[in-house]
């Protein structure tokens, strides 16, 4: 620069700073961006290496198992496998143009194996992302299929990205076994119905998620952050029921269910002195393994949610109250009106001709008249408490989702004279069957309401001990000698000349209660002529109880009454159930006839007390439980099968049905005299 001109020598060296200035300013950004990338921002830019580098997984944990009382899984998780696909990797390698024939031949090939139609294989890869489900739960020979597919050991041309799963699935071992009880568990994971949706938390367990990372087959090859699996499995539910009890409880109402046409059916079997459920059953069930196709109404559990009229049942709660407050005692005689009685307006009328009847004697006959006169006596305040105490017009408290708490009486105003009348034979409040169960179970252990239990207690996976329920008394209702006092006369319902001997086991006393309500038609208003509920609430053995079962029986089309239809369908549970238990025959005491719908021939069954004197013999109304006599075999030749049974049935016989079509021929013949109960041998042939 020596050699040139000064002036331009400096205009020379004035650009070259100015030029230097330029390159440090640009350099000082570029540091200072790289500051702040590195270190300002570092925490972010981390997260987001860390996010293209690692995979988030989520480790779902096993749900936890529902068992019985004796340790019978009832509700059980397995694992199925799933397919998923990660379309990028699958694409790898692939030139652009040929993508979309890549992606049409790997739907073909998948949806062909996974029986699904390729359109919709094709849409779910068109997608391209990372992850994305092809169906979940398939079988082991799809499984098989997916596997070979997209190993190159085995097939030439094979697709890349494709990864089998194990995924949690329920299964239910026993079928519809307390379907309506458990619930079933969604494709989702999470409890929908029943102790599933109940316990759905504590079922479940926690998510965990856990970073890891994968290589480009979508294998895992490094984790950190694992945890034990049993800390995240479910916890296990451990319930009272017995599988056994329940299987009985639930195969007796389905056929009670078929026998009698009914629209429905719900029974509870109680074990009295501890308050715990032996069996829940409710007709029609369902199968929780495929409850997609099942109809809603019969995921119901009528047991805890069906609100109905209890009729004739009440009467024992209405005697135990009048008892336990001194208004009744049990040598009293009541003028039962020969059967019809006014009140107000209103006409109340027995099924039976009856003057004067003591306590005992109007259960065991049933009659209205002699219960309201016992509540008008007591009072409504004292029979609406009373009912109160019992339970009624409340939840029971049982863990299950849409429980109904009854109705007892319009808020914000007492019963009028009529509606304490009503109320004490069952008319004008609702209850439902698992109230009833627990109420009858006051009764039969000395006065004690208790809390019902139908979860034992609940466990981790490990075994050890999160919550266990035990017995508790909710309230004394009644004093023990007024329970025992009433638990006696309860025994006259099923012994000769009560309306329960149908649910007479022998080798055992029975105190039970029948009940055969008319229910109200919504269209009208009024009691309906034509549909009814028949119910039998006891337990036994009467003098030490070890079971209260209690049957329900809604709209029977094939006979009404309670002591007929549900009082069988007692009996043989019972039977079932006392021989689960091991719980042995009685033995010694007076023995007194009953007559049973299965065995025509009179059997005995020993009691402790005489029954009550019995009072002029009735004269037979035209509707009511007919007493045990003989009766003369119908002529049916001709019908077709439902109005033979019908027939039949109205005149106390048990019709056994052979063929299909006309009746032909029937066994007994036509005018033979023969025991109420007798089964009658009905051969139907098509074209007759």
């Amino acid at each position: 620069m020596r050699n040139l001109d000064e002036s331009r020598a400096k205009w020379i060296r004035l650009r070259m700073g100015i030029l230097s200035g330029i390159m440090a300013l640009g350099l000082g950004a570029f540091v200072s961006s790289a500051y702040r990338v590195q270190v300002e921002d570092a925490t972010s830019w981390r997260e987001a290496a860390e996010n293209q580098r690692q995979r988030r997984l989520h480790v779902e944990p096993k749900r936890g198992t529902v068992y019985d009382r004796n340790g019978t899984s009832l509700a059980v998780s397995v694992e199925v496998p799933s397919v998923s696909a990660d379309v990028v990797e699958m694409l790898r390698g692939n030139d652009p143009k040929d993508r979309e024939a890549t992606l049409r031949d790997a739907a073909a090939r998948i949806g062909k194996i996974l029986a699904i139609d390729a359109n919709d294989i094709y849409d779910k890869l068109a997608q391209k992302k990372r992850f994305v489900w092809l169906k979940r739960r398939i079988s082991s020979e799809e499984a098989v299929a997916i596997r070979e597919i997209s190993d190159p050991k085995k097939t030439p041309h094979s697709l890349k990205g494709l990864t089998i799963d194990g995924e949690g699935h329920r299964y239910y071992p026993g079928r519809e076994l307390g379907g309506p009880v458990l619930g079933f568990v969604a494709p989702d994971g999470f409890g929908k119905d029943g102790l599933e949706l109940a316990f759905d938390e504590e079922l479940r367990g926690h998510v965990e998620e856990v970073k890891g990372v994968r290589d480009r087959t979508g294998r895992l090859i490094f984790s950190e952050g694992t945890t034990d699996e049993s800390a995240l499995a479910g916890h296990d539910v451990t319930l009272t029921l017995d599988e056994g009890i329940q299987h009985v409880a639930e195969r007796e109402l389905d056929a009670a269910l078929h026998t009698y046409e009914t629209k429905g059916a719900s029974l509870v079997v109680l074990e009295p002195n501890t308050g715990e459920i032996l069996a829940v059953a409710t007709s029609p069930g369902y199968n929780p393994n495929d409850y997609g196709a099942s109809e809603v109404d019969s995921r119901r559990d009528r047991a805890i949610t069906d609100r109905f009229e209890p009729g004739s049942v009440m009467k024992v709660f209405t005697v135990s109250a009048a008892l336990a407050a001194g208004s009744l005692h049990p040598n009293d005689t009541i003028f039962c009106e020969h059967g019809t009685y006014k009140l107000g307006n209103v006409t109340i009328h027995d099924t039976h001709q009856n003057d004067w009847l003591t306590p005992t004697q109007i259960l065991a006959k049933s009659s209205n008249i002699g219960s309201l006169k016992i509540a008008l006596n007591l009072g409504e305040n004292g029979l609406y408490s009373s009912f109160r105490r019992f339970g009624f017009g409340e939840p029971t408290g049982l863990p299950l989702p849409g429980e109904a708490a009854g109705v007892l009486r319009p808020k914000g105003r007492p019963w009028f004279e009529v509606e304490t009348a009503n109320a004490s034979f069952g008319q004008g409040i609702s209850v439902t069957t698992v109230q009833l169960a627990v109420a009858m179970g006051a009764i039969a252990n000395g006065g004690r309401l208790m809390e019902p239990l139908l979860v034992r207690k609940v466990t981790d996976a490990r075994g050890n001990l999160i919550r266990e329920n035990t017995p508790h008394v909710r309230r004394e209702v009644i004093p023990a000698s007024v329970a025992h006092m009433v638990a006696e006369m309860l025994t006259a319902v099923a012994e000769d000349g009560g309306t329960g001997v149908e649910a007479a086991v022998d080798g055992y006393r029975v105190a039970g209660k029948t009940a055969t309500a008319q229910k109200v038609d919504p269209e009208t208003g009024k009691y309906s002529e034509d549909k009814y509920t028949a119910s039998f609430v006891g337990f036994l053995p009467a003098d030490h109880p070890r079971l209260v079962i209690a049957v329900v029986l809604d709209e029977p089309m094939i006979g009404r009454y309670g002591g007929d239809l549900a009082g069988p369908v007692f009996r043989r549970v019972a039977e079932a159930s006392l021989r689960a238990l091991g719980v042995m025959p009685e033995g010694g005491g007076k023995l007194a006839k009953v007559s049973r719908a299965d065995d025509p021939a009179d059997i005995t069954l020993a009691v402790m007390k005489p029954k009550p004197e019995a009072v002029a013999a009735p004269q037979p109304p035209p509707i009511g439980p007919p007493l045990p006599s003989n009766v003369k075999v119908p002529d049916i030749t001709g019908m077709a099968a439902r109005d033979a049974v019908r027939t039949v049935t109205a005149a106390g016989l048990v019709p056994e049905i052979e063929g299909s079509g006309k009746l032909t021929r029937q066994e007994p013949p036509p005018g033979t005299q023969v025991p109420k109960g007798t089964s009658v041998h009905l051969v139907f042939e098509i074209g007759s």
